[in-house]
């Protein structure tokens, strides 16, 4: 079997579940090709697991200080070369692609007529899950930005839909908990705006990751550059996580039970979702704006419990290459199953569900 892979680089969680994939497909010795979109190539770390990849421009939303800004991500999208690259990039000697919501191998698998499925949280919204803030653009923007023809999601939850639990990466960190230790991910945040507001909090060090050149400490603040390597270190012995809500890094967060204070992003129909999602599952704290008095407040609370994942991509993998079928619901239930304190999905309702599939205009 030979695989094209196509990632989102605007996200920092793409990246890690297809990190997670490259191994699972090593195992079964499958020829992958790679290819990434969204992000320049030199804001790319970490990148030994993809061989040579393949780089296009795609398109990705344009943040500033936190919130959206849509005239700005129309004004940088390159709609013309997103149709050039997706008619460069030839599919016919692939067997399956798969699109982690990057929309130049989506649409190169579609207009070539190739298999494809669409492992990703994005895929997840195609079926009928708790949201907010969507509305008929939003839904258009998830179904049409990188259709696939089986779209696979993966969630905190299966909300009696065909969705699989989160793709979190195997690691080798001991797990610990140092008191008074937090991780800060707010990448869509200025760097100034998060100093401001953490400064005051004293008798924590804040271990803050963000686009800088070299890590700075001033006082109980740690700036710190991107790291994979370091920030999985703090990540596994910090108390808690103050992040955004995306959804890879509170995945990771909640399966090595530590404390999430997350802010989604204003006018973000995912992360809005997600905060409603990790609020109702008890998951996360939620918070919009971040203030000095929520962080405090947060602190107090406790530690909670690990929730274990399994190993989601192995299982995709193997479903991929056994199950001539492609048995979502099957799939879906049997992972769940190992998911301690879940509700188990509702097998008649699974058996009924179909993933919602893409049509031409």
């Amino acid at each position: 079997m030979k695989v094209l892979y196509g990632v989102q680089g605007t996200g920092n969680g793409h990246l890690t579940r297809a990190r997670s994939m490259a191994r699972a497909f090593a195992r079964h010795n499958i020829d992958v090709d790679w290819v990434f979109s969204g992000r320049a190539r030199r804001d790319f770390f970490d990148m030994e697991a993809f061989g040579h990849y393949r780089l296009f421009k795609g398109m990705t939303l344009q943040t500033f200080k936190g919130k959206v800004n849509m005239l700005k991500t129309l004004f940088k999208s390159d709609l013309l070369q997103l149709r050039r690259d997706a008619r460069t990039l030839d599919c016919k000697q692939y067997d399956l692609v798969i699109s982690d919501f990057e929309p130049v191998s989506a649409w190169a698998a579609k207009r070539a007529g190739v298999r494809s499925l669409g492992i990703s949280h994005q895929s997840a919204f195609l079926y009928p899950i708790p949201k907010r803030a969507n509305n008929i653009i939003t839904d258009l923007f998830m179904r049409w930005f990188a259709p696939c023809d089986t779209p696979v999601g993966v969630h905190w939850h299966h909300f009696n839909q065909p969705l699989l639990p989160p793709i979190v990466e195997p690691s080798s960190h001991a797990v610990s908990v140092t008191c008074g230790q937090i991780l800060v991910y707010l990448p869509f945040a200025e760097l100034d705006d998060i100093v401001a507001l953490l400064e005051p909090v004293k008798n924590v060090d804040f271990y803050i990751y963000h686009k800088l050149d070299h890590p700075i400490d001033q006082g109980h603040l740690h700036l710190r550059p991107f790291s994979r390597s370091g920030f999985q270190d703090h990540l596994h012995s910090c108390e808690g996580v103050i992040c955004s809500a995306g959804f890879e890094l509170p995945s990771e967060a909640i399966g090595l039970g530590k404390k999430i204070l997350a802010e989604p992003v204003v006018r973000q129909m995912e992360q809005q979702s997600n905060a409603i999602a990790l609020a109702q599952l008890g998951y996360a704290t939620t918070a919009s704006p971040l203030t000095q008095a929520v962080i405090e407040q947060w602190l107090q609370l406790p530690i909670p419990e690990a929730i274990p994942y399994p190993d989601v991509s192995a299982a995709i993998v193997e479903w991929i290459i056994n199950d001539s079928a492609q048995n979502l619901p099957a799939l879906s239930a049997k992972l769940w199953q190992q998911v301690p304190g879940v509700t188990q999905p509702n097998k008649l309702e699974l058996a009924k569900c179909e993933p919602l599939r893409v049509v031409d205009l």
